[in-house]
């Protein structure tokens, strides 16, 4: 019997052995390190009197040192839980040399503090004024980006002349309304799924300041009635603003919602508004 029990306590100390043993089809890790794509700035605004955070998405081989200037994406809803990985990536897919659909780019992400208030003119809507109530504060921004923001991204890196801003809902808006004012912050524009519909579509009302040539893209998604006409009546409006000075598209999305159709209509937009030129 004790043998029999021996040997049972055996077996069962080389059976667990054998499955303790390494194997090869797990190897043991290494080295774990942080997977980075660029850099996040923070600095005081004195035009918002805040601290306000950019993430940096820089091209591969991108060196301060080198004289090659890169064109500069400026992405609102730019933190890493909104819209700045997912651009990014694009935009380092669309620049690869087998693809060669953007020239190689750096993406500006600017994280959000209010965005309702940063990305709204004053609105004579009551409603407007009741679910918004830190709203109107679109003026201020602006002068953020065109006093600050920009030439503190042209101090830090190799850029070239060449701006594009990607905007979204109510960042589509304010990129609207900087086309309409100050028009020469950007030399494109892609507006998506714009919130047309603020202070009673009064941003299809107002008198666009001309500038030199721009290239415009507007796309929407299935979205209901009052965003899909307010997207298709800011296109109309901007096509015959610059019917003679610039091109302007337009994209309807069908099988896209408010939600998922900014990946597609950026890569929609790269398609249309950039060419990528052969080194």
């Amino acid at each position: 019997m004790k043998v029999r029990i021996r040997t049972i306590q055996l077996l069962s100390f080389l059976w667990v052995a054998f499955f303790c043993l390494p194997s090869k089809a797990q190897p043991t890790i290494k080295k774990r390190a942080p997977f980075n794509i660029g850099e996040r700035l923070t600095f005081d605004s004195k035009v918002l009197n805040e601290e306000r955070a950019l993430n940096i998405y820089l091209p591969n081989g991108y060196d301060k040192a080198s004289e090659k200037k890169y064109p500069v994406i400026y992405l609102l809803d730019g933190s890493k839980d909104e819209d700045f990985i997912h651009i990014a990536g694009l935009v380092q897919f669309g620049s690869f040399s087998w693809i060669n659909m953007i020239p190689e780019t750096i993406v500006v992400g600017i994280e959000n503090v209010d965005r309702k208030r940063d990305f709204t003119f004053p609105s004579e809507n009551t409603l407007d004024r009741e679910e918004f109530p830190t709203s109107g504060g679109s003026a201020k921004f602006i002068a953020f980006i065109s006093e600050e923001l920009q030439p503190l991204i042209q101090k830090t890196y190799n850029v070239s002349e060449e701006k594009t801003i990607i905007s979204q809902s109510l960042g589509g808006l304010l990129a609207s309304e900087i086309l309409h004012k100050k028009p020469a912050l950007f030399n494109n524009y892609i507006i998506v799924s714009p919130s047309v519909w603020w202070d009673d579509n009064s941003i299809l009302k107002m008198e666009p300041t001309m500038d030199s040539s721009k290239k415009i893209y507007v796309a929407g998604g299935t979205e209901g009635p009052a965003m899909q006409t307010g997207a298709v009546n800011l296109y109309y409006k901007l096509r015959e603003v610059y019917k003679d000075n610039g091109e302007v598209y337009y994209d309807f999305l069908k099988e896209r919602d408010h939600g998922d159709a900014l990946h597609l209509a950026v890569y929609n937009a790269f398609e249309k508004l950039f060419v990528a030129t052969k080194e």
